[in-house]
């Protein structure tokens, strides 16, 4: 251990000697002891001692003190970033889930698959004629009879029951045409159970069978579809959203809609036959209501046309056929 210097000519002493109890490490701070600097003005190795400050304890820091004095700015970073990241994610999942809603704006429910509307064919609006006309069976020009363009817009059933057409699993339907439009209804019910009682329909080799229901079934509920005549101007009452114009037929959830004046006049491509064409109109919105979406196209030139093609648009090369099985 070093002895003091001696308090004398040489050496300035500013403390007393108790504290050369403990070693100095060097020029500078003991940690225990008082700093010595050189006096620059002897020309010796003389040493000045600062004067003794008195210090206040200092508290050991906590750990999360520690951590920040030590990692600085970045304690603060960190958070922001993570803050950030989850904010992107969420951002990036709203957007999916927009650009997956069927709408692109708000989200709607999706309608389920037994109610989805089927539109028959793609609108190919023509001028309308008014007037009052029931449907006739026999083969007629188009556009020679008129039919009322707006009914009343509610519908009411034919009532009655038929016998069991064909064999096996039973469809009963009910028969409807909107009040107003002139038509006989027990006459439509009986071309509509006509066309689906022959074995060239959808009954055709013991596929289905099909009874016609009345009023009282249809309050109660035990049916399976409706076939539903309409005026044009009450199409988009009956087919919301499909877009018919007016001029094509539609099935919209378990009712077959058709088109009043389609009924009555056929289409261009049926040549004023419209006996055949009203077979075709009904065997093809009940197809859609049995549960047969497609719409297959014209299979060739010359070939029949299949009942679940969009004759009414056109036969696009096909022959006119109104039957799932001819």
């Amino acid at each position: 251990m070093a002895n003091p210097p001696v308090c004398g000519a040489r050496v300035t002493c500013r403390r007393s000697q108790r504290a050369w109890d403990k070693p100095l490490t060097g020029i500078g701070r003991s940690p225990a002891g008082p700093v010595l600097r050189p006096a620059l003005s002897s020309p010796g190795p003389t040493f000045l001692l600062d004067s003794p400050r008195v210090r206040t304890p200092v508290r050991q820091a906590g750990r999360v003190r520690r951590f920040v004095h030590e990692y600085g700015w970045r304690v603060y970073a960190v958070p922001l970033l993570i803050v950030a990241t989850i904010a992107a994610l969420v951002d990036v999942a709203v957007d999916d889930a927009a650009v997956s809603s069927p709408t692109g704006g708000s989200a709607t429910e999706a309608l389920p698959p037994a109610t989805l509307p089927l539109l028959e064919e793609t609108t190919e609006p023509t001028a309308l004629a008014e007037g009052d006309a029931g449907p006739s069976l026999t083969p007629q020009v188009v556009g020679e009879e008129t039919y009322v363009e707006q009914g009343a817009g509610s519908l009411s059933v034919i009532d009655g029951t038929s016998p069991v057409y064909g064999t096996g699993p039973v469809q009963r339907f009910v028969v409807e045409t909107e009040d107003g439009i002139g038509v006989d209804g027990a006459g439509f019910a009986q071309a509509v159970e006509e066309t689906l009682a022959d074995p060239r329909s959808w009954g055709n080799g013991g596929r289905m069978s099909f009874q016609r229901v009345g009023a009282a079934e249809a309050t109660s509920g035990q049916y399976d579809f409706r076939v539903s005549l309409v005026s044009p101007g009450s199409m988009e009452t009956y087919c919301p959203g499909v877009g018919t114009g007016g001029y094509t037929s539609c099935r919209y959830g378990e009712r077959a809609v058709i088109n009043l004046a389609r009924w009555v006049t056929a289409v261009p491509d049926y040549e004023g036959d419209v006996a055949t064409y009203r077979h075709y109109v009904v065997n093809h919105e009940v197809g859609h209501a049995l549960g047969n979406s497609a719409h297959p196209p014209c299979p060739g030139p010359g070939q029949l046309a299949p009942v679940m093609q969009q004759q009414t648009l056109g036969l696009n090369g096909c022959a006119k056929n109104a039957w799932p099985y001819p």
